[in-house]
This record gives C-alpha cells, structure tokens and sequence, in this order.
C-alpha cells in the first residue's frame, strides 16, 4: 500500500496534488484508463486524461507528479442509494432491534451521526436515505448542507425535523445525505415504521406538499408489501393504484422531486413503473417486459440483495425451515437471473443495500451487496459503476460526486487491491480521499454500532 514514507499529501483550496495511478476507473466507462494522471485541489477534481496535465493545472513550477502510483487503482467514492440512517443494520437479535426502536428520536439521530465519518473512511461519500417518521434522515441532509459551519454547537440554533430536535452546526466529517423523511404508505398496510399515512392529508397532492415543506430532498413511496418468505412470495394486494402512484409522481416533480418506489412482486412493480417513479427500490419478481419498460421510461432499478441473502446466511437466528430457506435461495437466484437480463437490456441499475435492515449494517452491507451483484453477473466494472457513475447521472443529488472528471469532488478511493479483478478487494487497506483530506482504513475497521 502507500508507505508512510510516500503519504498522499493533503489537498487545500491553495495547494494542488497531482497524481499519477496505474488504473482509473472513472465510473462511467467499462473500460479503464491506465496510466492515467489526475490533479485536484480540496474543492474539486481539476484535470483526468492519460496524458500529464498542461502546466496551467499545476502548482508554479511542478515539473512531475506528487506521487507515481503504478500500481494502484483508483476510483470514485461508492454511492449508497438505498439506506434507513434511522437503523442500526448490525444487528440481527430480533429483541435488541425492536429496544433499539424504543429509543427518543434523538437518541436515534446521535447514534445515527455516529456512523457518519465511519462511512467516510470505508469509501462511502454519499447516502440516499430512503426515509423515516422520526425525522432523522431530515436531520442528517440539513447537517450536510450546513457543514460549512464550525464553531460552538451550542451557540448555534434548534431546528426540528418531525420528533428531532438538532443543533445544526456540523462537528465531523460525513457523506453527503438526501432524505425523504417519512415516506408515504396507506394507513394500516406496511410501511409505519418508517412512513405517514396519505390518510393524514386532503389529497396525494398536499400529501407531498407538506414531505417538502419539512424538508424532503426527494420522495419515497410504498406501493406495495414485502416478501412473505414462508411463502416465497408477495402475497398482499399492492397498496397503491396506479392513479395514485402517477399523482404522487406529478405532484412531486411540480416541486422538483424526484420518487423512488419500493416495490417487490410484478403486480405492484407494474403500478410503480407506470405511475412514472424515478426508481424502483428491491424489484423482487420484476418481469423481462417491465424491464423493457423501465429501460424506455429511464426508471432506475436498486435491487437490494443484501436483505435477503442476511436471511439466508443467517437462517438459524431467524428461526427459518429448510423450505423456508429454499425458497430464500430461489428468489435470491431468480433476482440474480433479472439483474443479469437487466444490464443487457439497458436499464439504468444503481447500487443501495438497504442498510439497516436486519443484519445489514451501514456501509458494511454495501460492500457486501457490491459482492452480490458480482456473485449474481455483473463484471466488477459494471458494479463500480452502479455504486457510482449511475447513481451520480440518475438520481439529480444536488453536487457532483460519483465520478472522475473535472468539476466533480474530489471525494475517491485509492486501493493496491484492484477492484476489477474483485469487488471483495474493496473491503482490504485503502486510502480515501474526501475534499482533499486523506483516510486510510485496512481490514481491521472497527464497524461497532453500524
């Protein structure tokens, strides 16, 4: 790895660091540059291209790279797109879970701003929260915008997002977050946890007035159930019309909205495709004609295996029989079979694992699910560039991250243990460089408390 000896210098506004690297994978392309040359400064990347850079992007009188990095690979920091910040994902003994929901709202956003800079040093530099009734999520994306901010956090002002009340000056390092705050389900049918009844409001349409006016970057939506595992199935009727979904979608883009759907079962997942959702979330039973479908409306799918396959792996903690088990493994493969038809046909695939969920910890369960969809097909270039490039083009974050190219953060990774042999090569020692500051993390990562 990088030696002590030969450490990447830390970038400022003032100070630009130009580095040469043996592989850049710049999370669009599926092929990668070698030898390629790449200088930056702590606000953005300045210059990518194979050649050295002109004169003009470098420090007065630098004649050669900072460092030379012929073997090392670097890469965009990953894009996790689907995550509840409001759960701790590591979990897996059923009581601790359900005390750990017991706690304040503010005992959950502390434990969730825990996690933040941890994220950081494992790679991941942005979150798309996919929402909760507490307020958190919310929280977190107004600590982001404000981390500009430094000084006494007890000088600065309350703010309050649903049950959390937050100080809002920024005291660590963190990944950029969006969040839809709570997300929207029928009253009685799933999703409580984590949503507020259309029930509560006049119409969908104030329905997703009032999520923006608490401050929701996007909009989450819950047309359908889950999986009946003892079944191997979805076994309840979609929770939404289509005519409901389309309402949602029209009256979130009217405030400039985005809408990600979970969805599972080809019923609700034709309801959340045809209502014109941004993204299915899971997709669980998903169809080749709705794949040609969401390929032609430009309608991302974030599969989401890790949930899943945590229930397999661990099947003896959740109680679950041989045929409960099988019929895990059948959807997992039958998952694995759409996801492979879905890149060759052309739809949009991005990477989230809905951490949270039972044993999928926090930026942990993404390396993992990264692992999954090479396990399933995927080439680990094609993963990159789901956990990146495809994240950064298709979900309209707010800044420009997730890819190499001038103008984006300089937020990446730095890695001797090359990715496009193996996407498990991102869990060994890497360097992550986050707006010119440089972390380095090894297989030895304390993941306590995500």
């Amino acid at each position: 790895m990088i030696s002590k000896n030969r450490p990447i210098p830390s970038a400022t506004g003032a100070h630009k660091i130009w580095l040469c690297v043996g592989t850049l994978l710049d999370g669009v392309r599926t092929k990668p540059l070698r030898n390629a040359h790449i200088v930056y400064d702590s606000k953005q990347i300045l210059f990518v291209g194979e050649n050295p850079p002109p004169a003009r992007w470098l420090n007065a009188g630098q004649r050669g790279p900072d460092l030379s990095l012929p073997e090392h690979t670097l890469l965009p920091g990953l894009i996790e797109a689907h995550a509840h910040f409001f759960l701790e994902g590591g979990e897996l003994n059923l009581d601790k879970r359900a005390a750990y929901l017991k706690q304040t709202p503010e005992e959950l956003l502390k434990l969730a701003r825990s996690r933040l800079e941890k994220l950081v040093r494992l790679g991941v530099i942005a979150v798309r929260d996919a929402g909760d009734n507490d307020g958190v999520g919310l929280a977190l994306s107004k600590l982001y915008r404000d981390g500009s901010r430094r000084g006494n956090e007890a000088d600065t002002p309350v703010e309050k997002f649903g049950s959390v009340r937050l100080r809002t000056s920024a005291a660590t390092v963190m990944p950029y977050v969006d969040s839809p705050g709570a997300a929207i389900h029928h009253q009685g049918r799933y999703g409580s946890f984590m949503a507020e009844p259309m029930e509560h409001f006049a119409s969908p349409g104030k329905c997703v007035e009032a999520r923006v006016k608490a401050g929701a970057d996007r909009i989450k939506l819950i047309p359908t159930g889950i999986i009946n595992f003892k079944k191997g199935a979805v076994t309840t009727e979609p929770q939404m019309t289509t005519g409901e979904v389309r309402e949602l979608v029209v009256a979130a883009k009217s405030f400039g909205r985005q809408t990600f759907a979970h969805a599972s079962g080809d019923a609700g997942i034709e309801r959340a495709i045809d209502g014109g959702v941004d993204s299915v979330e899971h997709g669980f039973f998903v169809r080749a004609d709705q794949l040609a479908k969401m390929r032609d409306r430009q309608i991302a799918w974030v599969p989401t295996f890790a949930p899943v396959q945590e229930q397999v792996d661990y099947a003896d903690m959740m109680s679950w029989d041989t045929e409960v088990v099988s019929n895990l493994k059948k959807i997992l493969d039958q998952h694995a079979t759409s996801l492979v038809k879905a890149q060759e046909m052309g739809v949009t695939i991005v990477a989230g694992s809905d951490a949270g969920s039972c044993g999928v910890a926090h930026g942990i369960g993404f390396l993992d699910e990264l692992e999954l969809m090479q396990r399933a097909g995927l080439s680990p270039i094609a993963v990159v560039n789901a956990a990146t490039g495809n994240s950064s083009n298709r979900l309209a974050f707010k800044e420009k991250f997730g890819q190499i190219e001038p103008g984006y953060l300089s937020r990446f990774i730095l890695t001797r243990h090359s990715p496009v042999e193996s996407i498990a090569n991102l869990r060994k020692q890497r360097v992550v460089v986050f707006d010119g500051a440089v972390f380095e993390t090894d297989e030895n990562f304390n993941s306590t408390g995500l």
